[in-house]
């Protein structure tokens, strides 16, 4: 299983505050009253000292220092350089920028800029070699099952749909007791993708720990260093700057369903020009459910 090194070393262009919001729920009660002053203050920490924001925290030198190791940096410089980045490049976490005063065009304006720059953002934040480690284990499944709670539930359906259509053994589960009983019929050379806005789900942990008891492998779509993600084989771990707590997720719901395109198309292009024969009898069995002249 990855290490926490890795797992919170995600790539220098994710909002720094948006990290720190999400990782706060899983650091120590010190640490989680550093997380607590830099984000009530990011503008004070950035021109005080190490000392200073320890008192300001009442905690000692040493916990900020962890406190900057449990973000994937090397200490307190480090971590002062990627907070100048993120509040140069405007960083937002709450739902400030919209009023009700606001029109339909200015609504309309910031949701769909919010939307891109919270796309643009985890680009960013997801690794890699994990990304090719979950394509991997997807091109090669056996079965596929995904599974997700309340709006991830809809995600996993959509994840459904698009495996389906490659020609794999794919389905979907939003009841937790479904899936949690078709976790017990799992093996080895299955998958699983848990889906969560929070990581912190825990009928959707439970499931997990009973796949991956059968021999099946794990993937989370999940904040970084939640519970969920702590818990499966590959991460592909991201924060979002919403309270899903408070709000119905949207740009976290939009990130989950560009990363299963991305994985989807990983797989089709992974199982190579078999694959378009396939997409072709597909195509052909809904033309004729069609006007003519649509596509």
């Amino acid at each position: 299983m990855t290490d926490r090194a890795d797992r919170n070393a995600t790539a220098p262009t994710a909002e720094l505050l948006v990290r720190v919001a999400a990782l706060r729920e899983t650091l120590s009660p010190a640490e989680a009253r550093v997380a607590d002053v830099v984000l009530e203050a990011p503008a004070w920490v950035l021109q005080s000292t190490l000392s200073a924001v320890a008192a300001r925290a009442s905690v000692s030198d040493p916990t900020v220092i962890r406190f900057c190791r449990s973000l994937g940096l090397d200490g307190y410089q480090s971590f002062k350089l990627r907070l100048a980045h993120s509040l140069a490049s405007g960083a937002s976490f709450l739902h400030r920028d919209i009023a009700a005063s606001d029109s339909p065009a200015d609504l309309s304006a910031k949701v769909f800029e919010r939307a891109a720059r919270t796309l643009r953002d985890v680009a960013g934040q997801i690794v890699p070699a994990r990304l090719d480690e979950a394509i991997e284990l997807l091109a090669a499944a056996r079965r596929i099952e995904f599974y997700g709670l309340g709006s991830s539930g809809i995600v996993a359906a959509d994840a459904r749909h698009k495996f389906f259509r490659l020609g794999l053994n794919a389905v979907s589960y939003s009841d937790p007791h479904v899936h949690g009983m078709a976790a017990t019929m799992l093996a080895a050379g299955d998958v699983v993708v848990a889906i969560s806005s929070t990581g912190r789900t825990i009928d959707l942990i439970s499931s997990i720990e009973i796949a991956r008891e059968a021999g099946a492998s794990v993937i989370a779509i999940a904040p970084p260093g939640s519970p969920l993600s702590l818990q499966c084989n590959v991460p592909l771990e991201f924060s979002v700057d919403e309270d899903t707590d408070v709000y119905t997720p949207m740009t976290t719901r939009l990130a989950q369903l560009t990363l299963i395109d991305v994985l989807s198309i990983g797989v089709a292009l992974r199982l190579g020009p078999g694959l378009t024969a396939r997409l072709e009898r597909a195509r052909d069995s809904l033309r004729g459910k069609r006007l003519e002249g649509s596509e």
